[in-house]
């Protein structure tokens, strides 16, 4: 073996230690959040975001929060924390659906780039704003549903339990996560426990939050460095021959590299210059937002107290996700619904190229502001 592949390979067993490390400081992170909201808040958790016991207002946070922090990701490994320190579930099940609409923003801005030629941009939108709508559709049928029936919630709640009730590591309840966690854990506390109540437990969760953003924005990076090309010839031989095999790549290549932002947005160019079609992206973009659940299930598995509600919202996210791919794909009508929004926005941003930056304001903050206020005043209850 020469001396480059040599280095090549050491550069590669450093970059997946680096990984397992920022693993290991994401759930590190989320212990950390739950630990401080229940130092700052204690009994009063409810009381503090009773502004979002409206579900309109827990979606619209969900939308803006991802949208500004551009990585649903985090957005959903802090309400994991949040649930985990008292944060109830209902208030945050419309917190996650928003999270999941507002990660669409990034592959909108990557087709801003193809805007100075206009049928790639034509393309290029019509494949980013697919998933806009979605996962607007999949708002509009599963949060009337989940308000009125909470059928996602009591579903997560009956596999949280059933998993955590047979969870059996033969060790006596030996979990080996808390086992590595809680000692780093415990010091962070123990170095804020001076500035006294609520102030060490605000200091907790902005340390908390920092870790979150540091962790999955690196994570990313030395993902996308190990397995980027791995995951563009994976979707170049196998993208468009079965729907059922494109939505299990998009789930498996989101895994691989942390992030749907990135796997959307892979596929914006490749529509822009027309090596795939409308149709043979759409599957893969659905297969993108199940692989993005599993950043949420990671953080879930940090919880000492509260588990099972931390477990809970991580698998109402991906029962959510799962469900609008069954049941908005699976039925032809609801299926094209995303695809004739698209094209029509497409050809219409196309012939006025600046009513594409009018949509993304606009949906992405000027209505959920708009939404927002509105639902305060009617103040309607879970």
């Amino acid at each position: 073996m020469t001396d480059e592949k040599i280095t090549i390979e050491n550069n590669k067993i450093l970059n997946w230690l680096g990984v397992i490390l920022l693993i290991y400081l994401l759930i590190v992170a989320v212990s950390l959040i739950s630990s401080g909201f229940k130092l700052s808040v204690g009994e009063k958790a409810e009381d503090l975001f009773t502004f979002a016991t409206n579900p309109f207002a827990g979606l619209i946070v969900g939308i803006m929060a991802t949208a500004l922090i551009q990585s649903s990701s985090t957005v959903t490994s802090i309400i994991v924390s949040l649930v985990a320190g008292g944060l109830p579930v209902t208030i945050a099940v419309p917190m996650v659906m928003g999270s999941n609409l507002g990660t669409t923003i990034t592959n909108t801005i990557v087709s801003l780039g193809h805007i100075g030629n206009q049928e790639e941009f034509k393309k290029a939108f019509a494949a980013a704003t697919i998933h806009d709508f979605f996962n607007l559709l999949g708002v509009t049928i599963f949060l009337p549903l989940e308000i009125t029936t909470h059928f996602l919630e009591k579903t997560a709640l009956f596999l949280a339990q059933f998993f955590k009730g047979t969870e059996s590591t033969g060790l006596d309840g030996f979990n080996i996560v808390e086992f590595i966690t809680v000692p780093v854990v415990n010091l962070i506390e123990q170095m804020t426990v001076n500035l006294g109540q609520p102030l060490n437990g605000v200091s907790l969760i902005i340390i908390g939050i920092i870790l979150i953003f540091i962790s999955i924005l690196y994570i990313g990076k030395l993902l996308k460095k190990l397995m980027i090309n791995k995951a563009k010839l994976i979707f170049k031989t196998a993208m468009g021959k079965n729907p059922i095999v494109s939505i299990f790549l998009g789930t498996v290549v989101t895994i691989l590299v942390q992030s749907s932002s990135t796997t959307t947005s892979l596929m914006v160019p490749l529509a822009g210059i027309g090596l795939l079609s409308l149709e043979e992206i759409y599957p893969f973009i659905l297969g993108a937002n199940i692989g993005t659940c599993i950043t949420a299930l990671l953080a879930a598995t940090a919880i000492r107290e509260n588990a099972i509600a931390a477990l809970e919202i991580a698998l109402v996210h991906l029962l959510y996700n799962l469900c609008g791919v069954i049941i908005i794909y699976g039925i032809p009508f609801l299926k094209n619904l995303p695809i004739l929004g698209a094209n029509t926005l497409a050809y219409i941003a196309s012939e006025k190229t600046y009513l594409a930056l009018v949509y993304l304001i606009t949906i992405f903050f000027l209505l959920p502001i708009i939404i927002l206020n509105i639902s305060f005043r009617m103040n309607p209850v879970f």
